[in-house]
């Protein structure tokens, strides 16, 4: 059982928009999940597919002010992490700043959002939603078009559909976000920046990269600072990297 408040929705258009919809009904940290999301938003615009059943839908609400809200999603990739190695003994790579990988296929995906709420929405919170994709045959990705996409039971986990969503959504919302927020809403990414390094593919690798004012930009990825930028050394110097399309020598096919 949860100490925090982690709801149940047999169906859902979107974890992301519910929350936005019941966002003060959460206190410091809470969460909703499903197993069968209708209305989500594919990646670049592609036609959402959802996999009743198959996958875990999951948005947590955070309602504590963040020193660094900006890096929450390298915070979430590290959270997931650790409780699918706990659960199934998989060691996932993050790329950055918040794909896991399995064996170089992406299974879990993150997208974190500001939230205005409360009277004349003074009120400031952020959400953040997890995708995780637990027995989707490889039929699912391939209608969906993600050829770089895959499941824990693709993967080889041991996955049980009845008990695994909701033991992932609990743990997740205690000990992934709820237990760490008292360290992160304080000090922000840097006390939880060296496990991260150590679990990011970019390191060591080419990457190419979306310049601020138009263009791409390459080089080696080199570190992660302290507010979660990919620091790449180019020809030129380093680049600090924050936002934009980043991929990666030798994942999702980049070449």
């Amino acid at each position: 059982m949860s100490i925090n408040e982690v709801r149940y929705l047999p169906e859902c258009g979107s974890t992301n928009a519910y929350v936005k919809e019941h966002f003060e009904e959460f206190g410091p940290v809470g969460a909703v999940y499903t197993t069968n999301q209708t209305a989500g938003r594919g990646r670049l615009g592609r036609t959402w597919v959802n996999a009743e059943g198959k996958a875990l839908y999951y948005t947590v609400a955070i309602r504590e002010p963040l020193a660094q809200p900006a890096t929450l999603p390298l915070l979430a990739s590290l959270a997931v992490r650790r409780q699918l190695s706990l659960r199934y003994g998989v060691e996932c790579q993050i790329k950055w700043p918040n794909d896991l990988l399995l064996n170089g296929k992406k299974i879990v995906g993150i997208l974190c959002e500001g939230v205005s709420y409360g009277y004349q929405q003074q009120g400031r919170g952020i959400l953040c939603g997890i995708g995780i994709n637990l027995a989707q045959p490889q039929s699912y990705f391939d209608a969906a078009d993600l050829p770089h996409g895959t499941s824990l039971a693709l993967q080889g986990a041991n996955v049980d559909l009845t008990t695994d969503p909701e033991w992932l959504a609990e743990a997740l919302t205690d000990f992934g976000f709820d237990r760490p927020m008292y360290v992160f809403a304080r000090d922000g990414f840097a006390p939880f920046r060296e496990e991260y390094k150590k679990a990011c593919v970019n390191i060591g690798r080419r990457v190419t990269f979306d310049l601020p004012g138009g263009g791409e930009g390459s080089g080696e990825a080199v570190d992660i600072d302290e507010e979660g930028r990919l620091v790449v050394r180019t020809d030129s110097g380093e680049e600090h990297v924050f936002t934009g399309e980043v991929s990666v020598h030798g994942i999702y096919g980049a070449v």
